[in-house]
């Protein structure tokens, strides 16, 4: 969840701290702060940190001289310990030596804890971190002063998972970080080396990137790199290079980067739809690690995803079963491993994470690897730890997304997914190669479409401005409709506080009736397919009981217009293929609500964008 960033090169160390902490706030922003190691070995590790966002640290560093050109910067999500000062990373040693930043759980601290207490230590915060800033001390002076191993020797003793990132006033240019089931990415360039909790941190200064994988270590220097396992044979990282810039993670005009990233919708759909086919036609995937023959004979297809991405996830469903008839079910990814499900070798697993990086979602994917099933990975981010452990990985390309709140990472998911299911399709030749291309076809004509529909944000606006008093919204679908139902209210109530849930229109009449009240608003997905009608009379029902109905309808069929108050339509697309259009105006409802309100629409409270602890 944290933001981690680090440098040690020949320039000031500071302002590549707080600008790399700018572009990774959204991992976490319940406080921020900052190590600087003294030029000189007989310096000091200077740190100041404070609760709540960024700008908290930035005032509280005005007017400090803070000098060095190694140092590491943090930016919290809160686990252990509430937010506050004393809370706020970095954490020191006993000897005020060592600085130390982390992002994850150190499942045994408290063990660790009481060992060190026993043996005279004194802690000033409530933190796992600093227990294992401790730790790193302790072992540092029983071995000499040597780093690395006193790092490597103190994570062999935690368990859980980790990022994690360590300086000493004595090595005054060296940085040692680590890693185990928690994303750390390493930057390397000519006389400086970087490292961050995500690329977004890195691109500023370098495209040349390395992951680093679980259990091992790095040992930065302004020479370089050296990666070991964590007793210091030589190891090797993933290499690769990013293809974004750093203008791709500005607001670029916008007021907020989830407005920007909804309008990115089009060129990122695009994106995804980029290169899908090869040479003869055939729809291919990303990686694949052998021919794909043994996931021919899948009989049986489970999606497992947290939040938004398991809402394209039970999208997915419908596009797997329709076009590869292969059944699938559709599972919260913490819950996944915890029931046993029936797994073999004829069983595909489809994890999906935006990051790559979701603990819940890799823990669910390794399981389903040690009972024997194929997993297929769909995320955002090359090299990321779920692309690494699955058998196929399908990228979605969407470019960075800042806002905590998913927008164009949902679309290009479901887009994805999409594609996946024609390519299990085209595997189990249950579709012919042209059917195949024809429903491709209708995937890229979808960027058009959904600028049509952006179109249509003053209206929607002001559809805002009428909801956004409301005490509670409730949101209603069918079929493909049921998911961006789910999804639309969860937008609004992650950016808006406002009490928002989605229901399956058929099951009103089981019980969410009853919340009906007169003039409640009810968002109801009732576009062209063989359910309409059915979504009609659900309208009719909240009608009957006081409610005021927003209905997202296809464009043309001015006969819903008899039984909504108020209409937002989507181009005519194939049934399946409505998702990614009708999620369009609930994303841009929820975002004018929450700007309404005044809320803090990119950083939503007790939110952070990737969830990396169980």
């Amino acid at each position: 969840m944290c933001g981690i960033i680090g440098y040690t090169g020949s320039a000031q160390v500071l302002p590549i701290l707080l600008d790399g902490l700018a572009m990774l706030e959204y991992r976490g922003y319940d406080s921020a702060g900052v190590a600087v190691v003294a030029g000189d070995g007989a310096g000091a590790v200077r740190v100041v940190k404070r609760e709540g966002k960024l700008s908290e640290l930035r005032a509280a560093l005005q007017g400090q001289r803070i000098n060095g050109t190694a140092g590491l910067g943090h930016t919290r999500w809160a686990t252990h310990g509430p937010p506050s000062d004393r809370n706020a990373h970095p954490h020191l040693d006993a000897g005020g030596d060592i600085a130390v930043i982390h992002n994850g759980i150190f499942e045994n601290y408290a063990l660790l804890k009481a060992e060190l207490v026993d043996q005279g230590h004194d802690f000033a915060s409530d933190t796992d971190t600093e227990v294992v800033a401790h730790l790193i001390g302790t072992l540092l002076d029983a071995l000499d002063g040597d780093l690395p191993a006193a790092v490597g020797a103190a994570l062999a003793r935690v368990e859980g998972a980790f990022s994690i990132a360590v300086v000493d006033r004595r090595n005054p240019d060296v940085i040692v970080a680590a890693k185990r089931q928690a994303p750390l990415v390493l930057g390397h360039l000519d006389g400086a080396s970087l490292l961050a909790s995500d690329v977004t941190g890195l691109v500023a200064h370098t495209r040349d990137v390395e992951a680093l994988l679980d259990d091992q270590l790095a040992v930065l220097t302004p020479a370089g790199i050296r990666v070991t396992d964590l007793q210091g044979n030589p190891a090797q990282g993933q290499r690769f290079r990013v293809d974004w810039d750093v203008a791709a993670a500005e607001k670029a005009g916008y007021a907020h980067f989830m407005l920007k990233e909804i309008h990115e919708q089009p060129a990122a759909v695009r994106a995804t739809l980029l290169g899908r086919t090869d040479a003869a036609g055939a729809i291919t995937l990303d990686e694949l690690r052998g021919d794909g023959d043994d996931l021919r004979h899948v009989d049986k297809v489970y999606v497992v995803a947290c939040g938004t991405s398991y809402h394209a996830g039970m999208v997915a469903k419908y596009a797997i079963e329709h076009w590869a008839r292969v059944p699938v079910e559709v599972e919260i990814a913490s819950e996944f491993r915890y029931r046993d499900p029936i797994l073999d070798q004829h069983t595909l697993v489809v994890a999906i994470s935006q990051s790559g990086e979701t603990a819940d979602t890799i823990a669910a994917a390794a399981h389903a690897s040690d009972q024997r099933a194929k997993v297929v990975a769909i995320t955002n981010v090359v090299g990321s730890t779920l692309a690494r452990a699955a058998d196929a990985v399908l990228y979605t390309r969407a470019g960075p997304e800042i806002a905590v709140a998913s927008t164009k990472a949902f679309t290009t998911q479901i887009v994805a997914l999409d594609i996946f299911a024609l390519w299990l399709a085209q595997l189990k030749r249950v579709l012919f190669p042209d059917e195949c291309r024809d429903q491709l076809a209708r995937l890229e004509s979808l960027p058009p479409l959904i600028e049509q529909v952006l179109e249509q944000e003053p209206h929607i606006a002001g559809l805002a401005e009428q909801f956004a008093d409301a005490g509670y919204v409730m949101f209603i679908g069918r079929h493909v409709g049921l998911p961006i139902a789910l999804e639309g209210a969860l937008k609004l109530k992650e950016i808006s506080y406002l009490h928002a849930e989605g229901f399956a229109a058929g099951e009103m009449k089981h019980g969410p009736i009853a919340l009906i009240d007169q003039g409640g608003p009810v968002v109801a997905m009732a576009t062209k397919g063989h359910v309409r009608h059915k979504v009609v009379s659900n309208i009719a029902e909240v009608k009957a009981r006081g409610a005021v109905v927003l209905a997202v309808a296809t464009e043309g069929d001015t006969e819903i217009k008899e039984h909504a108050d108020h209409v937002v339509y989507v181009p005519e697309v194939h049934e399946l293929l409505y998702p990614v259009l009708t999620v369009v105006p609930l994303q841009l409802l929820a975002y004018h609500i929450a700007v309404r309100l005044g809320r803090d629409v990119d950083q939503p409270r007790n939110l952070a964008k990737t969830v990396t602890v169980e």
